[in-house]
């Protein structure tokens, strides 16, 4: 295991080899639940490309590009406006 993720070792180097368009991939196929040739995506792939995208994203984009990214400055003002 990686002593600073807590992830086995392999994962992180599959991580480290991941590029843009391998990662922009694992997205699109996680949209549509099938991977390039048609196939269908079990649970278990599913779940494997999601932990994958996430922690691709987490190092290398800003957090407003990153899957699930909420814009909550919108909340705030208007959440000030009404007191």
């Amino acid at each position: 295991m990686s002593e600073d993720s807590g992830r086995p070792a392999d994962f992180e180097t599959l991580l480290a080899n991941v590029t843009p368009e391998v990662h922009q991939r694992l997205r699109t196929a996680v949209e549509l639940g099938r991977w390039e040739s048609g196939e269908r995506l079990s649970p278990e792939q599913v779940e494997n490309c999601l932990q994958l995208i996430i922690a691709w994203e987490y190092r290398n984009l800003q957090e407003s590009e990153r899957v699930a990214w909420i814009d909550r400055s919108g909340l705030k003002e208007r959440s000030e406006r009404k007191h």
